[in-house]
């Protein structure tokens, strides 16, 4: 724990009062239920209470973070918070129901010293007439697991953080409706939030296997942007290589151009973190055991400059 607090210092800048900073991130922590009370796991649940250390020891290094797959059992983001301490918050959605939805949350857990909430909390729900329209590409019915927006206050800056996880399917090209859909919604969006000067930004899983894809070509459709360094950020730990562009699932994105979608704050840096090398040395875990228990994707993080 020692040397993946040393690696997070190295990784993820500090965060800082004077030149107010902000620093967002995105962790798909895959079933995000239970957990057990020991320090190694034996049988199941598998996650387990060094797992959970490491977990914190990350969250605690952003402002805000998004997070994927929290289950209907609230254990383990229950522990999460606990042992984050006061400071910390929880929002989050209930659970998505129907087979699709596999019975997940989406969350946002933040420093309560440095990020309030605005007041916005909204799930997207798809207008009638756009599930009626027909067609390959045309969405004819709601997200898998609805979308879920939440405004939030940092210094002088106000912005919109809008999670999602995209339907995984039996193929990809189940995913393009969806990923169409949002990026149309959000490039609508944006431009009625920017004209009370607040910043839009969408983080999740994706599920885009590959950049450059056309699942890549239908996020990116309507000019929302992810930032060039997060381009060779490995997404997954089974990505073996350090620019390696499949399995390139978790992004962060907004708008920089079309008028009023332009965003408010400076972007200063992006990255993911490695915490693989880390973890379970002395039992040799495999890392198709560490994805049960960790998860199998790297959190991915932004920084922004914001006013005072």
């Amino acid at each position: 724990m020692a040397a993946l607090r040393a690696d997070l210092d190295q990784v993820i800048p500090p965060k800082r009062q004077t030149a107010r900073n902000l620093l967002i991130g995105t962790w798909n922590l895959k079933a995000f239920g239970s957990h057990q009370d020991n320090w190694t796991a034996k049988g199941s649940p598998t996650r387990d209470v060094r797992a959970l250390w490491a977990i914190v020891e990350i969250i605690s290094r952003f402002d805000v973070v998004a997070i994927q797959e929290a289950k209907g059992d609230l254990k383990a983001l229950r522990t999460t918070l606990k042992t984050l301490g006061p400071d910390w918050q929880l929002i989050m959605t209930d659970v998505t129901r129907g087979d699709a939805g596999n019975g997940e949350r989406l969350a946002f857990i933040f420093d309560s010293r440095r990020v309030a909430l605005s007041g916005l909390a909204c799930e997207l729900v798809v207008p009638q007439e756009r599930l009626d329209k027909i067609g390959p590409t045309a969405l004819n019915r709601q997200f898998a697991r609805t979308p879920y927006a939440v405004g939030f206050r940092a210094g002088g800056e106000t912005f919109v953080l809008v999670t999602l996880h995209v339907l995984y399917g039996d193929r990809p090209e189940q995913r393009y409706p969806e990923l169409l859909a949002i990026a149309e919604w959000m490039a609508e969006w944006a431009g009625d939030l920017s004209e009370w000067e607040q910043n839009l930004i969408v983080l999740g899983d994706f599920n885009i296997d590959r950049h450059g894809s056309l699942l890549w070509q239908a996020f990116t459709s309507r000019e929302l942007v992810v930032p060039n360094d997060l381009d060779a950020v490995r997404r997954s730990i089974f990505a073996e290589q350090a620019n390696n562009l499949d399995k390139y699932y978790d992004q962060i994105a907004w708008f920089e151009t079309g008028g009023k979608r332009r965003l408010n704050m400076k972007y200063l840096r992006g990255g993911g973190f490695d915490f693989v090398p880390h973890l379970y040395l002395d039992i040799g875990l495999s890392k198709q055991a560490m994805q049960h228990r960790v998860s199998d994707h790297y959190p991915l993080w932004v920084e922004f400059e914001c006013r005072k």
